[in-house]
């Protein structure tokens, strides 16, 4: 039976029936499991950004956001190895989400801890230096004021 609220417990079926946890250990690797996923969710995303920063042949510090400063069309090729490139990352990406999502959709407390947990740690290794990858993009400087 799926629970519908939150619960502590070393048995949960996790993604599959195959991936069931009946003893401590197997709940155990599953929680390692799911912090090792999370933590590499973040470094692949920070790839990710990165390819995209190299791709466009930027410096680090000139990176536009959407919202700061977006574009409705660009230049150049619209299917170019770098895009279809960015793409294959973005879309292995999102899959990985979304299946940690699915595992906290497991309302088991201990693996919704091991997934914010190794978020946590997974953005401290690996994107908490992103502070210089965005920068705002002003359209007359002299404005600032």
């Amino acid at each position: 039976m799926m629970h519908m609220t939150l619960y502590w417990s070393k048995e949960v079926t996790l993604l599959l029936d195959s991936w069931r946890t009946e003893s401590w250990t197997s709940y155990s690797l599953t929680l390692l499991a799911c912090l090792i996923a999370s933590a590499f969710y973040q470094y692949m995303e920070d790839r990710r950004v990165r390819f995209k920063l190299v791709s466009a042949g930027k410096p680090s510090a000139q990176i536009e956001t959407p919202f700061l400063r977006g574009k409705l069309f660009r230049g150049g090729p619209k299917l170019s190895a770098a895009r279809i490139g960015g793409a294959a990352l973005f879309g292995f990406n999102s899959a990985i989400g979304y299946l940690l999502m699915l595992a906290v959709m497991s309302f088991n407390g201990g693996i919704f801890l091991a997934v914010v947990l190794g978020l946590a740690i997974g953005y401290l290794l690996f994107r908490s230096g992103d502070g210089d990858l965005a920068a705002p993009v002003l359209d007359n400087p002299c404005a600032c004021a």
